[in-house]
């Protein structure tokens, strides 16, 4: 299993995400609202760059632990176990 066991990673990945959830209330406010089509699709675009950007710093946080895990750093095997899995992730991601 793959997790990050970073707690400022944790706080700062759950900031993002609470941040996208206000953007998302927030086009869903503006559809109620009738507003113009162009300023929800700016910020349905605005939403996808952030969860791209939180998912990006996940992944980064998460490669640095598995690279750095004492289980898999003196087993080859594992090591690349994990890399495959991560590129696999990394290519969902992008």
């Amino acid at each position: 299993m793959i997790t990050t066991q970073n707690p400022e990673v944790k706080n700062q990945i759950n900031r993002r995400l609470s941040r996208i959830e206000g953007q998302l209330r927030g086009v869903q406010k503006m559809i109620d609202e009738d507003r113009d089509c162009r300023d929800i699709v700016q910020q349905l675009v605005a939403i996808r760059s952030a969860v791209q950007a939180a998912s990006l710093s996940f992944m980064e946080d998460i490669a640095s632990d598995c690279l750095m895990n004492p289980d898999t750093v003196d087993d080859p095997t594992a090591q690349r176990a994990l890399m495959s899995d991560l590129i696999k992730l990394m290519g969902k991601v992008s």
